[in-house]
């Protein structure tokens, strides 16, 4: 009796452990989106973005320099009143920069917004991508390695599904990221 009731449990347990067990995965998104040939260009489109901006800020900064040069030199034949208005258009100036940098480079300025703006694509293309991979490799839950608000002391390769999604994506994994070539296409069917 107890060796049937023992074998029965058994069973049971064989059974219903799959259902127990849940699969997860991981990715490293940044490895992704780095062999993703759009996200070349959009990065590419930034940096030139930023160097206008970036000039434009240093070009007043240079003006406003100059402007210090003159009003030292001619300090000592300028009057008080004079003193103090080329002081307070300097500092003007200053301020105008300092405000011109921030509504750029600040946070949530220009560039952040930007960036944002031009990656939503991509991310959305790699979102659909590792929904996807989860469903065909039956995941419950792909966790993104390269994630700031997710610590992971180890990984097994064996869970890295980062190629999966590539390929999904129709990159090859194995392709130089820096490759100008544009990606193969995916021949998988859809499911």
């Amino acid at each position: 009796m107890r060796t049937s009731l023992f074998f029965l449990f058994l069973a049971f347990v064989l059974q219903a452990s799959p259902a127990w067990a849940q699969r997860f995965g991981y990715i490293d998104s940044e490895y992704i989106v780095s062999k993703m040939p759009e996200f070349q260009k959009v990065n590419s489109e930034m940096d030139r973005w930023t160097q206008v901006r970036t000039k434009e800020i240093a070009d007043k900064h240079a003006e406003i320099d100059k402007l210090e040069r003159l009003y030292k030199s001619e300090e000592p034949l300028l009057t008080e009143p004079m003193k103090q208005q080329r002081r307070a258009e300097i500092e003007r100036k200053e301020n105008e920069v300092k405000e011109l940098n921030n509504k750029v480079f600040g946070y949530n300025g220009q560039y952040h917004q930007r960036r944002k703006d031009v990656l939503k694509p991509i991310m959305d293309e790699l979102s659909r991508a590792v929904e996807k991979v989860a469903r065909q490799k039956q995941l419950r839950m792909i966790l993104d390695k390269s994630s700031e608000g997710l610590a992971m002391i180890y990984t097994d390769p064996r869970d890295d599904y980062s190629d999966y999604v590539l390929e999904e994506l129709g990159i090859d994994p194995k392709a130089n990221p820096n490759q100008t070539n544009t990606p193969t296409q995916n021949t998988k069917t859809k499911q």
